[in-house]
């Protein structure tokens, strides 16, 4: 059975469209310390943007990312919170409604040191935070920028 190729989703498009306005924006001038705070205003514009159930769980990825690892810096990427160390993306929240999936994605790029082993998970459905979640982001955070 042969399957044509029907092109990217109008998500992933947008996503796109998204990266790219984003890139637009980092390239404009203005010294590193404007631009961070412009990237980190952003990210909270963005969060603020979401719909509830995914808001309250990106507030909380926030709030532990930023606690955990100050060092990170908060920007978009792809039109979702990210978080990087030395402009090299580590962590990332994505919304449910991004792809239209049940659940939101707390992931992390290749920069994150959680090597164990042979294999590791880069990322995890998030669906909740109890103070467990909230333990156990905040320790891959922490190892992931160790």
């Amino acid at each position: 059975m042969s399957r044509s190729y029907e092109g990217f989703t109008a998500e992933e498009r947008a996503a796109m469209k998204e990266h790219a306005a984003e890139q637009r924006k980092a390239a404009r001038a203005g010294s590193r310390a404007e631009k961070a705070a412009e990237a980190a205003r952003d990210v909270l514009a963005k969060i603020a943007a979401m719909r509830d159930s995914d808001r309250v769980l990106a507030e909380r990825v926030h709030a532990i990312v930023t606690t955990t690892a100050p060092e990170l810096e908060p920007k978009l990427w792809y039109g979702m919170p990210c978080y990087a160390l030395g402009g090299k993306n580590v962590v990332y929240f994505r919304a449910a409604e991004k792809f239209k999936s049940r659940y939101a994605t707390l992931g992390f790029e290749d920069r994150a040191n959680l090597d164990d082993g042979g294999m590791w998970a880069t990322s995890f459905a998030l669906v909740e935070i109890t103070p467990e979640v909230e333990n156990r982001i905040a320790q891959l955070v922490k190892q992931a920028v160790s």
